[in-house]
């Protein structure tokens, strides 16, 4: 398996800290918000890449935060008048909601700020002791160019940081770069006891606390949105390392940024669309198969057209299975001659090519296209069997769906029941909501004709509906329908 490490800008082989084990931080939402389909792309690439190491037999510790004190969160609780913590609470049931739909599975532990204070004081504490941090008012800063490796993963100088960043001018800091772990508490917000008085953590010393707490010193992957490199995993790093004299992570992977119109998508621009809001209009398993439709490292451009046709691509899939599944329902004939001998054969390289598919740093694109090719392999061999199928056709058939079901345990596209298989609905049952809505419409429209007197429109639908087996009766509490016979 080879992975792209951000740190080295380099694909390379993965070898993880413990042979058969892995263990996996990824940076979870600041909940002052439902999620937004930014957020999205990284919960459902990396709960992917979870599934794809389970899949390959790894042993995953999956880690995923919740920050649930901020200035973002303390001020959108301002703006409500609520307690910023309570605020908080409600966005993480929130999320997990939406996750939920998005069959994004649970993290082995959600940790949040508020429920790590002891690990990031002492760690902060660690670096005052060190050097590596000083205390000003009871503020708590790290000195950058204390560490020597800082600017690594982001592959830019020291100089070249302070030409082009945007730092708060604070002239207590002895360098601007110089970034905050503990900040002293303002009237009103919340705050916690520490060694330099009452505040709160910076944004960066909360993840280096808490994964090492469930992960150790030092461990495989972290991950996250192309947009946290700089400044917030840049600053993990030197305050990790700083604080324990071991490297931080093996393996640093990022996403790429969701565009619209080939914009990126933000909250500044307002052209960021909630999860939620889009699972009004799509079916999340649409919506998850979008957000893999592309390599996680490249842009994906986001429009309705684009998710439409994303479901399209989706039901073409759903559809073979519902194919596999009627041919699997046929009874076995011992007379009947076996005709799926090329499915066999395909299914066995479609296998092996999924899996050098996400070998190659998880490629769920071509891994998508190799499940594609396996459905039209079934299709084509479910449209040669006859009434009956050869034992040795429902074998084939069998391994067939086993596949299906394999590929869609690392793809997570649909959901499964308790004995494992894929909940896909019939096409009547997706359409029966779409239906029942589209009548009602029609049914108004008629009662507006006859508000109008409009007895030609009125009688035009009427009969028309008929005509389709729908019976329309006109009662005094309202209009009635029937199917007809």
């Amino acid at each position: 398996m080879e992975v792209y490490n951000t740190m080295t800008r380099r694909k390379e082989t993965f070898q993880p800290r413990e042979p058969g084990k892995v263990g996996i931080y990824v940076c979870g939402p600041t909940t002052y918000n439902y999620i937004h389909l930014g957020n999205a792309r990284p919960l459902v690439f990396f709960d992917t890449v979870r599934r794809y190491f389970a899949y390959k037999g790894y042993e995953v510790l999956y880690i995923q935060n919740f920050t649930d004190v901020d200035d973002k969160i303390i001020n959108r609780a301002a703006q409500e008048g609520k307690d910023p913590l309570e605020l908080s609470r409600t966005y993480i049931d929130e999320y997990f909601k939406d996750a939920g739909a998005l069959n994004v599975r649970r993290a082995d532990q959600h940790p949040k700020v508020t429920g790590h204070m002891p690990e990031i004081i002492k760690m902060v504490e660690a670096l005052v002791e060190n050097g590596s941090a000083y205390v000003v008012e009871g503020d708590v800063y790290f000195e950058v160019r204390k560490f020597a490796g800082y600017g690594k993963l982001s592959g830019r100088t020291l100089d070249d940081l302070l030409a082009g960043a945007r730092v708060e001018v604070d002239t207590r800091k002895r360098d601007p770069l110089d970034f905050a772990v503990w900040k002293s508490s303002k009237p009103g917000e919340p705050a916690w006891d520490s060694p330099w008085g009452p505040g709160r953590p910076g944004w960066h010393i909360e993840c280096s606390a808490m994964s090492l707490k469930y992960l150790g010193t030092s461990f495989d992957i972290h991950g996250g949105g192309f947009d946290l490199v700089f400044p917030h995993h840049e600053n993990e790093i030197a305050q990790s390392e700083a604080a324990t004299g071991e490297t931080f992570v093996r393996y640093w992977l990022h996403n790429g940024f969701i565009t619209v119109k080939e914009e990126k998508m933000s909250k500044s621009l307002g052209n960021f669309f909630l999860v939620r809001d889009i699972l009004a209009k799509f079916p999340p398993e649409t919506v998850r198969f979008f957000l893999l439709s592309t390599h996680y490292r490249s842009p994906l451009d986001f429009d309705d057209e684009k998710l439409a046709a994303a479901g399209r691509g989706l039901e073409r899939i759903k559809t073979s299975v519902r194919l596999l599944t009627e041919a699997l329902a046929k009874k076995t004939s011992e007379d009947t001659v076996a005709v799926t001998g090329d499915l066999q054969t395909a299914i066995d390289t479609l296998k092996a090519s999924f899996d050098a598919a996400m070998d190659d740093d998880f490629n769920t694109a071509l891994a998508i296209g190799i499940v594609f090719e396996l459905a039209r392999e079934a299709n084509t061999a479910v449209q040669r069997l006859g009434e009956t199928l050869a034992r040795a056709d429902r074998e084939v058939l069998s391994k067939a769906m086993d596949v299906f079901k394999a590929f869609n345990e690392v793809l997570g596209v649909f959901k499964v029941d308790s004995s494992g298989n894929m909940i896909i609905e019939s096409v009547s049952e997706e359409n029966s909501g779409l239906a029942e809505k589209l009548l009602s419409l029609i049914i108004d429209v008629r009662q507006e004709a006859r508000k109008k007197k409009d007895w030609g429109t009125s009688d035009r639908i009427r009969d028309g509906l008929k005509e389709l087996g729908i019976v329309l009766e006109d009662t005094p509490q309202g209009v009635r329908w029937k199917k007809q016979g």
